[in-house]
């Protein structure tokens, strides 16, 4: 499993900026992060699904 910081969510993103990446979050188009120590991350798979899921 593979986590993604928020700069390499925002490179796969292509450059989307912060406030719209944590809307898109609130808003279930992308998964919730996980808290290890003090940073957040995303799993990748799951990203992955979700950009799937709003192409398709």
């Amino acid at each position: 499993m593979k986590y993604l910081s928020f700069k390499d969510l925002q490179h796969k993103l292509a450059g989307r900026g912060r406030t719209t990446i944590y809307r898109d979050c609130e808003l279930g188009r992308l998964p919730q992060p996980i808290k290890i120590g003090s940073r957040l991350f995303w799993i990748e798979a799951d990203v992955d699904a979700a950009i799937a899921s709003l192409a398709g």
